[in-house]
């Protein structure tokens, strides 16, 4: 499987994998800096995976396969906005000349 280069993943986030809620509030995993990414700060509608309603996404980010960042997930953009994922995608294509990819949509 090819993945998708490294050279073209330009930005870095920071990844806080949501683990549930508890009393006290949502619980986030520890911080996972510096992951290599392509952030596209576009708007346009996704499905949220918790609920299946169409929800605005305002920016998507593409990183290498394997990423864990489960919906609810904190993600800190390159410009320093934390914002929330709304769904995670593993874009494979077995036998294809394309790269494999994880893309979040984030709120």
């Amino acid at each position: 499987m090819v993945r998708v280069p490294d050279a073209l993943l330009r930005h870095r986030v920071t990844v806080e994998p949501y683990l549930g809620d508890t009393a006290y509030g949502p619980t986030y995993g520890p911080p996972v800096p510096n992951v290599r990414a392509l952030v596209a700060a576009t708007v346009r509608q996704v499905r949220r995976a918790s609920d299946g309603r169409e929800v605005v996404s305002t920016a998507q980010v593409i990183t290498a396969p394997g990423l864990t960042c489960p919906p609810g997930s904190r993600v800190t953009l390159p410009d320093g906005r934390v914002t929330t994922a709304i769904a995670t995608a593993e874009h494979t294509a077995p036998g294809l000349p394309v790269p494999a990819c994880t893309e979040v949509s984030c709120e």
